[in-house]
């Protein structure tokens, strides 16, 4: 055998051995038998994502061949952002992580990238259950019945951090119409904010809407005095969410500056993404292809759909293949002069 031949030889051996080597870690990374799948929360406890991850955690593993089991690791800090960072750096591309994604990921990626350490396009969305708008609420006795009282009533809000969008809104609330609202950060997810509200340590929120109505649906119920403890006032969000009264009205019909619209255009893409799961870049597409299949028959299920009403929870199934195209458009259609305006509206002059 002369040496061109051993050369050959030799090459199309480590081929071979290449491609069973992918072959078998292939099917290793497909086989979930014995195996058990960690979704992380970017929150803490008691909030929509922590919902419907538990939700989540009880149906997607029946739907795995292997039946896994499926676990919650919450992971809080800084308005998820930290969560994020994690899934996206850190955590094992084997298939068995995953993460309930921030509604706000491209928001956050595009206005704050020197903090987010990620790039929304190259997480594997696998799919959502719900799609709701964001909805600011204010308590009735802090004088403001509609939006436009805060051009003279100082409000003070409740939410996590500056990555969430229990702040980005208000905020940009605040910027478009140049409203006295004070943001309070600190308190881990809605939850606790909300809780801040009840208690008077603040007047406002804005939250998914869901969160609202499967937290405290009695404060917009009135009292054998004909009052409500709360009310909301505005909504950000692509269409009017159905569960709303249609007094309440979309920031977007409020604007009329251009560059106004296209900002607020651009931070409602956020309550298309819902409330689902991704996988961090790097996951074979084997694997990708059970578990999106998987979460496909979940969102199909009529027992999960039962239980995710039982949590007072909302179903509006999307496909990952879907959200997966509306990231990459809305990262990719959103000019620097729109991310600009829109940070200058929400975060001022910070950098």
């Amino acid at each position: 055998m002369n040496r061109t031949t051993r050369m050959l030889v030799t090459g199309l051996a480590a081929g071979l051995a290449m491609a069973a080597a992918t072959t078998t870690a292939s099917a290793e990374a497909m086989n979930f038998e014995g195996k058990t799948i960690k979704i992380v929360i970017p929150y803490g406890p008691g909030g929509t994502y922590d919902k419907y991850g538990v939700a989540f955690s009880n149906y997607l593993g029946q739907n795995i061949p292997g039946k896994p089991n499926v676990i919650l690791q919450h992971m809080p800090g800084a308005g998820g952002a930290k969560a994020m960072n994690w899934a996206y750096n850190v955590a094992p591309k084997n298939g068995l992580t995953l993460i309930v994604p921030l509604d706000n990921t491209v928001t956050n990626q595009l206005m704050r990238p020197a903090k987010m350490r990620y790039d929304a396009r190259d997480f594997t969305w696998l799919g959502s259950s719900n799609q709701t708008n964001v909805v600011m609420v204010v308590r009735t006795n802090s004088g403001v019945t509609k939006l436009s009282d805060m051009k003279t009533k100082q409000i003070i809000g409740s939410t996590s951090g500056k990555n969430s969008s229990g702040y980005i809104n208000p905020m940009l609330i605040r910027g478009l119409f140049g409203y006295k609202i004070k943001m309070v950060t600190g308190y881990k997810g809605s939850s606790k904010s909300i809780f801040a509200m009840e208690q008077g340590e603040s007047q406002m929120a804005a939250f998914n809407w869901l969160a609202w109505a499967s937290k405290v649906p009695h404060w917009f119920k009135a009292d054998k005095d004909g009052k409500v403890f709360a009310r909301p006032i505005a909504q950000i969000g692509i269409f009017r969410d159905p569960d709303l009264p249609k007094s309440v009205p979309m920031v977007s019909e409020l604007v009329t500056d251009e560059m106004d619209k296209k900002a607020v255009g651009f931070l409602s893409v956020a309550g298309l993404l819902g409330r689902g799961l991704a996988l961090p870049p790097g996951v074979d597409k084997e694997t990708v292809a059970i578990l999106r299949a998987a979460y496909d028959k979940m969102n199909a299920d009529p027992k999960f759909a039962a239980d995710l009403k039982k949590r007072r929870l909302r179903l509006i199934p999307s496909t990952g293949a879907k959200i997966q195209g509306v990231v990459k458009v809305a990262v990719e259609n959103a000019s620097p002069e729109v991310v600009k305006h829109a940070r200058k509206l929400i975060f001022g002059d910070e950098s």
